[in-house]
Order: C-alpha cells, then sequence, then structure tokens
C-alpha cells in the first residue's frame, strides 16, 4: 500500500452524526492530533466491540490534546450504536466511502466475506463481544472492511496506517499509544470470537 496522501484526502467530506454538518477530513486534524476509527458497519458486532475497546483510551487522548473519531459507511444502525454507547468520541459518516477507497480499505466480494468472517480471530472477538453483552445485527452494507488512521496535528504526518485484512483484526491498545507516544494504563478487553453469524453482522 502506498504512503497516505494527506493533502489528497484532507478535502474529502464527511458528515457529522450529530449536527448533520459536512466537514473536511483534514479539518479533523487542523488543530490537533486525531485517531480516526473506520467502522465497517455501525451494526457489527466485531466492530462494536473494538469501538469500545478503542473508547479505553479517551481519557488519556483527551488529556493529551489527542481527539477520537469514529467514520461509519453509511447511516444504517447509527442511531442503535449511539443508544448503545459503544464509543466515546465524535461519529461521522462517509457517506460516498471515498476516504474508505482512498485509505485502502478493502471490500469483499459475496464469495470473501464468508471465509473472512470465519476466522479464528473474528470467532474469538464475537464470543468476547456476547460475553460483556454486545450483540449485533445484519443491517447494512456487510462487504465493507475498516481501519484506523491516526495523523499528527496540522496534518504534519501520519503515525499510524492499519488496514483490516480480515474483520477480526484490529490494533492493539498498547500500539495506539505508542504510535502517539503516549503513556495510557489501560486494561485491554481479551479478543472475542467471531463466525458467520457474526462477523457479517
Amino acid at each position: 500500500m502506498a504512503p497516505v496522501d494527506l493533502g489528497k484526502i484532507s478535502s474529502n467530506v464527511l458528515k457529522n452524526a450529530a449536527s448533520g454538518e459536512n466537514v473536511e477530513l483534514g479539518s479533523l486534524w487542523q488543530d490537533q492530533a486525531v485517531v480516526l476509527f473506520f467502522l465497517r458497519r455501525f451494526g457489527c458486532q466485531i466492530c462494536r466491540w473494538m469501538a469500545s475497546e478503542v473508547s479505553k483510551l479517551e481519557p488519556s487522548l483527551k488529556a493529551n490534546g489527542v481527539a477520537l473519531v469514529g467514520v461509519g459507511p453509511e447511516e444504517l444502525g447509527l442511531e442503535e450504536f449511539k443508544t448503545g454507547q459503544f464509543f466515546k468520541g465524535d461519529v461521522y459518516i462517509d457517506e460516498k466511502k471515498k476516504s474508505y477507497k482512498d485509505l485502502g480499505f478493502k471490500r469483499y466480494n459475496a464469495l470473501s466475506v464468508l471465509p473472512a468472517a470465519m476466522g479464528k480471530r473474528v470467532r474469538d472477538i464475537a464470543s468476547k463481544a456476547s460475553a460483556e453483552g454486545i450483540q449485533g445485527n445484519f443491517t447494512g452494507d456487510l462487504l465493507q472492511s475498516g481501519g484506523v488512521l491516526i495523523v499528527e496535528k496540522g496534518g504534519e504526518k501520519v503515525l499510524l496506517h492499519f488496514i483490516q485484512d480480515s474483520p477480526g483484526d484490529h490494533v492493539a491498545l498498547e500500539d495506539l499509544a505508542k504510535a502517539l507516544g503516549i503513556s495510557a494504563s489501560v486494561q485491554p478487553g481479551q479478543r472475542p470470537q467471531c463466525n458467520a453469524d457474526v462477523c457479517t453482522r
């Protein structure tokens, strides 16, 4: 994957899920460093667990002047996601999925999504999510993958660009903190499991 061209993607438009206002992606790192967490779907059980995991860092991020932002590829499932309080940062929608595409977050096809969803990593996360009372559903785009982008304040440079290879892939909390050069004392949850039921959820 080629290095991220922040100049190219900074003008991509996202919709603020709370206000409905359209903003440019680059505005999110203009005045502070930012952790951008790109979800596969708001209804995805695994994504909800990952959102709750990364949210454990929010107090440390805030204390260090770093914003935590979630991005979804569509509005479907957003209200339930907000009601479930899975994520502690601001949430935006990439309605055209342009940032997903520009950042190399792949799309599965009907043949590739099931084997990906049946992987051990996904099964592990799904079982952990279930144990923590986090459920999911099958609404929305089942084929989109996600990832993480961390950008330094002012768009000086990309500190981390992580692309999911399978639906169960995620960045460990200590690796997120390390990329930002901050210390965070959080207890990560154990990885849950995923199956066709859950990961496509």
